[in-house]
């Protein structure tokens, strides 16, 4: 980037960029949606399985995810999924009917399943290579990318009703960012794997822990590699998905009901019902910014298990009050706590390789376009204070998958060898909790 010197710096602009193309997509079609309701004449449960045709293109992303990391590298993945998510906006808003409009959601979530995990892999080698934090921060960036297409959408329909206007557009600032930034994104492993010979990466491995995981891989590899493929995936990263479905379901299904809940049950006015979503939104993002410093202290592990507690149950104090001040009270916990969750996630997933990362991803990327439909049903079968209460049991959940997740110490908490290459014993400030059998 122009004017930054600094290769950290460079690269975390990068890498922001994406997540920022990432939130800001996600966000333009949604804003729409009242108005793509309208053109397609679509009831209310059509538009629910609209959202959840994205839910299924990410849940059925992982096979392909997986394969595509290995062998294109995170960062073309990263620039050929991002500008694809800019052609959906193209295809979905010249969509002449339902059907196709579904085909399009369903690979808007193929195309988010495969920049989600592009996209944090880059994240998490950043901090393996400079030893610093950074992944919360990127984390903000998707928050502040999807504000960014609210302001443009605000704009866009003061201007015009058009929606393939407004795509046009959304589409055309996803692939200036995408260019612009692409060149500074992380090298790809696979082609230097390649050239050297060395399918682990040793060569380049910057941290001896890392190197004699990565030997032990490649020596699995090469004896073992049909079985490998058939294999199911270990009982960490499954803990490691459940606490990513349960953080993503938690914090898209405040996005899109906190304003409904307001307005329906704690009897607040059209004019403050939207606050829900703004404090939401503003916790989270400011919690996101501080949450490196908090990773430095504390340890990811720690800072997963208190704020999904935190989330948890101050939202279900806040049903147990009722009440528009409680209810605001209530999601502030919510943003604060939930906040940390998937930045920490990624980081863990990543250290366990690409199939774990693209796994949970796709878990991931599932529960925040699958849950909010889901929390919209027990909505229906019961009550929108029962809805909101499964939200909060979701948090609760996170907190019981992270007591089942090995965490491993932050850089700054973890002494650097000096002539041994055995990996540092972990500190108290975070200890390594032993994974599940």
């Amino acid at each position: 980037m122009l004017g930054v010197r600094d290769d950290f710096r460079r690269r975390l602009l990068a890498i922001a960029a994406l997540f920022c193309v990432l939130g800001f997509q996600y966000a333009t079609w949604a804003a729409r949606l009242p108005a793509l309701k309208s053109d397609l004449d679509l009831s209310k449960a059509e538009v629910g399985l609209l959202l959840m045709a994205a839910g299924v293109g990410a849940a059925i992303s992982f096979p392909l995810v997986a394969v595509l990391t290995r062998r294109l590298g995170s960062r073309r993945l990263a620039v050929v999924s991002g500008l694809f998510l800019g052609a959906v906006l193209l295809g979905l808003a010249a969509a002449p009917n339902y059907p196709l409009a579904l085909a399009v959601m369903c690979l808007d979530g193929l195309a988010v399943g495969c920049l989600n995990v592009a996209m944090n892999a880059q994240g998490a080698a950043l901090e393996a290579r400079h030893d610093r934090t950074a992944m919360a921060k990127l984390h903000a960036v998707f928050s502040a990318g999807s504000l960014f297409a609210a302001l443009l959408a605000s704009g866009m329909n003061a201007l015009t009703d058009s929606v393939a206007a407004h795509f046009g557009a959304a589409a055309a600032i996803i692939a200036l960012l995408v260019v612009a930034t692409r060149s500074h994104l992380l090298p790809d492993e696979a082609p230097a794997e390649q050239a050297t010979g060395d399918p682990a990466g040793l060569q380049t491995a910057e941290d001896p822990a890392a190197a004699d995981q990565a030997t032990d891989e490649a020596a699995t590899d090469q004896v073992d590699q049909p079985r490998r493929r058939l294999s199911l995936p270990a009982t960490a990263t499954l803990w490691m998905g459940g606490a990513m479905v349960f953080g993503t379901v938690t914090e898209g299904a405040m996005n899109d009901w906190s304003a409904l809940y307001l307005e329906e049950v704690a009897g607040a006015s059209a004019k403050v019902a939207p606050l829900g979503i703004a404090v939401v939104s503003v916790m989270m993002v400011a919690a996101r910014l501080f949450a490196d410093g908090w990773r430095a202290r504390w340890g990811d592990g720690r800072v997963v298990r208190v704020g999904s507690v935190l989330a948890g149950t101050g939202l279900a104090l806040a049903l147990l009050a009722g009440g528009v001040v409680p209810a605001l009270l209530g999601f502030a916990c919510m943003g604060l706590g939930i906040a940390a969750v998937t930045p920490c996630v990624y980081v863990a997933a990543a250290r366990q390789g690409s199939d774990a990362l693209a796994l949970v991803a796709a878990m991931g990327t599932t529960g925040l376009l699958a849950g909010p439909p889901v929390i919209g049903f027990i909505a229906q079968g019961s009550s929108m204070t029962w809805g909101m209460g499964a939200v909060a049991a979701s948090a609760v959940l996170v907190a019981a998958c992270a007591t089942r997740i090995r965490w491993t110490a932050t850089a700054q908490d973890t002494p650097k060898p000096t002539t041994s290459t055995a990996p540092a014993e972990p500190t108290a400030a975070e200890p390594v909790e032993p994974a599940a059998s």
